[in-house]
């Protein structure tokens, strides 16, 4: 089974010029239509005698002055009228809604009488828990399984786009880590905000901690909107150390940290969020769970 990515562990919260298009070629010559005199050249260099081949055919004289050709319509000529912009045709290749300035809304709730089924229900969710708790697997097979189009985003993917520079937060979490991180996440709530203009759910996980305002879940619902439904995934220390332990790379925390970004977690108990304790359930248990959760969200949406 596999498992969600390491998380930065942050300190608590401390009070404290254009184009234009190529004109037009003239159309072919007719005789008595007036074009112009031709761009003078120069004379033609000497090349001594040309053989004899006739005479070249004469043009006609250009209109007098003042000359009007018959069947022309008297008055001013109007203007052409300006190329309206037609809108592309729902079919066209490559035609992708932008989504709205304002945030996205909450999800209609069905009528008191309906069960919500959110395998049919376009949805934003925000994926909570710590490292080792599984975010990542459970997202993936959530969005794999849905009966209609779902896309996941991670935060950690996304965080390490950045390669030259990256601000790993193992190392410390300081200002450079930081400002990546909230970018990172404004990037993910455009991405999510994309999706669902274009009709796409998407499931975004990440480690976010109750006693962190700053980057918290406020971030969340600022960049994606108050239709954002927030779950926790939290199973237990032990099994959250056994997952840890199979990691390798620096996606590996020390034991210490997982109990300390554990117990920053917990913090989420009492919050109103629902919560998952995934401790004895595989990954489509989960997402079953994810599910059965989401439908209550839809109908009673939490307060946070």
């Amino acid at each position: 089974m596999q498992h969600a990515v390491g998380s930065p562990l942050p300190p608590p919260h401390q009070s404290g010029n254009g184009w234009s298009p190529a004109a037009q070629h003239p159309g072919p010559h007719h005789p008595g239509t007036h074009q112009g005199p031709a761009p003078h050249q120069g004379p033609a260099p000497h090349q001594g005698p040309a053989p004899h081949q006739g005479s070249a055919p004469v043009p006609p004289p250009p209109p007098a002055p003042g000359f009007t050709p018959p069947g022309t319509p008297s008055g001013p000529i109007p203007p052409a009228p300006p190329h309206a912009h037609v809108p592309p045709a729902p079919e066209t290749t490559g035609h992708v809604p932008l989504p709205p300035g304002g945030p996205v809304g909450m999800p209609s709730a069905p009528p008191a009488t309906a069960v919500p089924d959110p395998a049919t229900t376009t949805l934003a969710v925000l994926l909570i828990g710590p490292a080792g708790a599984g975010k990542t697997s459970v997202a993936k097979y959530w969005a794999d399984h849905r009966r209609v189009p779902t896309a996941h985003i991670s935060l950690d993917d996304v965080r390490e786009w950045v390669r030259s520079g990256f601000a790993d937060p193992q190392s410390g979490w300081n200002d450079n880590s930081e400002a990546q991180y909230r970018l990172a996440r404004r990037t993910c709530g455009f991405a999510a905000r994309n999706f669902l203009a274009n009709g796409i759910s998407c499931i975004l996980d990440d480690a976010v901690f109750p006693d962190r305002p700053v980057v918290g879940l406020g971030g969340w619902k600022r960049h994606v909107g108050p239709g954002l439904l927030p779950v926790v995934l939290l199973p237990g220390l032990e099994i959250v150390l056994e997952r840890n332990a199979e990691r390798t790379g620096n996606r590996r925390l020390t034991d210490e940290e997982v109990a300390r970004i554990h117990g920053r977690m917990a913090g989420w108990y009492g919050s109103g969020l629902p919560i998952i304790d995934n401790s004895q359930l595989d990954v489509p248990q989960t997402a079953q769970i994810l599910d059965d959760v989401l439908a209550r969200s839809i109908a009673s949406p939490p307060k946070w």
